[in-house]
This record gives structure tokens, C-alpha cells and sequence, in this order.
């Protein structure tokens, strides 16, 4: 069933963010809902689908029906995902889904957690680590910024991919979040402070790994229908796309090629588009090698150019294809799947336009990629001002 025009984002919002020890990661979900609800002009009531998705730092097993509760909602459909990163793209699909069906009219969908207030240093570290197959990785000591070494290193070594080009990706997005009024990161940055940085996992920085925030995003789905009665212009999907490829990295087919490229094709034919119809791009970048890749695999470039398209300052705003233009993960925020659901978020406000400096000029079809696990899980979502 394709879901061209079918469904429109019709509001977004975003939680305070950095350190934010007044709200928990409840809290921090529902400020976000809240601000989306109000930027659609809608109330708790009007909402009767909820997609949630999930939390490290709660002590409830039913995220979703917990907010429910605490905002007062009493949907129709609701759930919460698990599926890392891609869990908001996804997300997105089965809110599409379920209008298109008559399931729910218009669904809110929400993510994010206190990772830095809630969740504290040591079992930030043990999150960090506790991953891998519990026979064939885990006991060799792997960690998420390990494996996604491993990655970069094999990048490095088919393509050429260089340290500059990584640390172009983190200067990059740093230049994007000092436009943006809410972002965690507030100072310029150097490649050669992103070199100079605390090793982490070779060849990755401290600065080449995205920041640790209290955080949450939020957006409302609605029938393009009805989309048309609310307070905002809408955000249509055009198309989206969704590929799962392993869970542990030594099941990996590949180290270089991933779930992208499929993910990448579905969303592309659903929409009718191609890459170079693209204006603007949400890509994901827990590290800074990981939009290289997407880059390549979504076709703006061709395999072994996301380094240097990056180093050539082409994904700056104003460059041939702006790239996070609200900072990204590594500069804006990202907490659990709140990282990903920001991006949703941004690529709105790009095509919905007026944000000064930051506005990509012209902008009419963004795209947007979640990834989650170590580049496990994809989902491409093409929206648009207008139906395609």
C-alpha cells in the first residue's frame, strides 16, 4: 500500500534541552507533546493514537500507556517501539498506517529521556557496553563506539575516507547548532580541536561521537485531509522506506554497505524522486562516520565521496545539499531515539520556512534517514510542502 499523500505532520516540538534536572524523561516527553499539540492548534483530546518509544532511564515497562495517564489521553491505538534510532521513522510508517486505515485520525508520536540527569555516568557507561552477542561479541569487551570503529576503520581503508573528512562531519553540524536557539552545543569547533579530542575507539574522538542529553521531540500525523484545517502548513509524506539487516554486527553482511540503500530505494518509488530532488537532509550521526555512509548509500554521492563532499563544505547550508541543519546528534541533542525524532522535527520547520540564517533557501522536499543498533535498523521518510 503506498502512503504518498496520504498523511501530513501537522505539528512538531522539542523539549528544553542539555542538562535538565527538573523533569524526568516523562516530563521531557510530554513537554515535547505538549508543544506539538499546541503548534497544531490541538489538545490531549483531539489525540487518539499515541506512539511512544523507549526509555533507559523509566521504571515503566508501558512508556506509552504512562504518558497516556500522565497527559491526560485516552487514545484508541497505542504502543511503544523498540528499534533503536530507526524507532521514530518507523513510527512515522505505522502512524501513517493506521490513519490511512481508519485506525486513528490523527496519532502523536514522541521520544526521548533525561539520559544525563537520569541516568548518570556509570550506567551511561554500562548502556555503552552492554551490547554485542552475548556468546560471540560481549565477552570480547565490544562497545557501541568500538563497533562503530570497526566501520569507520573498514570505510577508511576500501575508500580512502580520511580523519579530516570524519572531523568535517563534526564541524559541520556544530556550524548548523550555533544557528539553532535550542541546541546543547554552543561554541564553534575546529577539525583540529575534533583530532586533538580525547581518543575514544580508533579511529573516533570524543568529537566525533554525538553529545549525551536531557531530551525529547515530538510531532502529530493527521489524514492529508484534515491536515488542511490546522494551524500549520503540513508536512506531507511523500514516501518512506524501511530495511532491517542484522542485529549484531558480526552478523553483519557487509561493513561498508548497509540497510540504506533498500530503505533509501522504497522511499524513493513511493515518492516518485529522486536524490537530486532532495533540498534538504536529516541524516543520522551518532558518529561522525555514519551520514558519510548514508550519504553514500541514499545516492547523493557515489560509493567512497561522503567524505569528501562533507570536507568540500558542500553540506553546509547553502552548499549543494545542507545536511542536519539543526545540529544533528553530534551538536544538537540526542537522548535514546530523541536524536532521530529531533531530525523529523527539523526538516518540518525547514519546509514549513522562516528561520532565519538557518533556513535552507527554496526548500520544498527534505529527506531524513533513522538508523538504530550499529547501523542495524533504517527507515527513510521523504516529506514535502506540498503533495508530490
Amino acid at each position: 500500500m503506498t502512503l504518498k499523500n496520504k498523511v501530513a505532520i501537522v505539528g512538531v516540538g522539542e523539549s528544553d534541552i542539555g542538562k535538565v534536572p527538573h523533569l524526568s524523561g516523562l516530563g521531557l516527553n510530554a513537554q515535547a507533546s505538549k508543544r506539538a499539540l499546541d503548534d497544531a492548534g490541538l489538545k490531549p483530546s483531539d489525540i487518539d493514537g499515541l506512539l511512544t518509544a523507549y526509555s533507559f532511564t523509566e521504571p515503566y515497562t508501558m512508556l506509552g500507556s504512562s504518558l497516556c495517564e500522565y497527559m491526560g489521553m485516552r487514545p484508541r491505538m497505542c504502543t511503544s517501539m523498540v528499534a533503536g534510532g530507526a524507532s521514530p521513522g518507523i513510527m512515522l510508517r505505522h502512524a501513517a498506517q493506521a490513519i490511512a486505515s481508519g485506525t486513528a485520525e490523527t496519532v502523536l508520536v514522541c521520544a526521548g529521556e533525561n539520559r544525563v540527569t537520569g541516568l548518570g555516568r556509570e550506567a551511561a557507561i554500562a548502556v555503552l557496553t552492554n551490547v554485542g552477542h552475548p556468546q560471540f561479541e560481549k565477552p570480547y569487551g565490544g562497545s557501541i563506539p568500538g563497533f562503530y570503529a570497526m566501520v569507520a576503520r573498514r570505510h577508511m581503508l576500501e575508500y580512502g575516507t580520511t580523519r579530516a573528512q570524519l572531523s568535517a562531519v563534526a564541524v559541520n553540524t556544530r556550524t548548523h547548532a550555533l544557528l539553532h536557539p535550542n541546541a546543547q552545543m554552543k561554541t564553534p569547533l575546529t577539525a583540529e580541536q575534533v583530532q586533538a579530542s580525547k581518543p575514544i575507539a580508533d579511529p573516533l574522538r570524543m568529537l566525533d561521537c554525538c553529545i549525551v542529553s536531557d531530551a525529547a521531540g515530538a510531532f502529530v500525523v493527521t489524514s492529508a485531509e484534515r491536515a488542511l484545517d490546522m494551524r500549520q502548513k503540513p508536512a506531507y509524506l511523500l514516501g518512506i522506506g524501511e530495511m532491517h539487516t542484522h542485529e549484531h554486527v558480526m552478523c553483519a553482511p557487509d561493513l561498508t554497505k548497509f540497510g540504506a540503500i533498500e530503505s533509501g530505494r522504497t522511499a524513493y518509488a513511493m515518492a516518485g524522486l529522486k536524490p537530486s530532488d532532495i533540498d534538504v537532509a536529516q541524516l543520522y550521526d551518532c558518529f561522525t562516520i555514519v551520514p558519510i555512509i548514508e550519504l553514500e548509500e541514499l545516492g547523493f554521492v557515489q560509493p567512497g565521496e561522503g567524505g569528501a563532499f562533507f570536507e568540500g563544505g558542500h553540506a553546509r547550508i547553502g552548499g549543494r545539499l545542507p545536511v542536519n541543519t539543526n545540529g544533528g546528534m553530534l551538536s544538537h541533542a540526542h537522548a535514546g531515539a530523541a536524536g532521530a525524532i529531533l531530525g523529523i522535527v527539523e526538516v518540518v520547520r525547514q519546509l514549513r520556512g522562516g528561520l532565519g540564517e538557518r533556513q535552507v533557501q527554496g526548500a520544498e522536499v527534505g529527506l531524513v534517514h533513522n538508523e538504530g543498533g550499529i547501523l542495524s535498523s533504517h527507515c527513510t521518510m521523504i516529506l514535502s510542502n506540498s503533495k508530490g
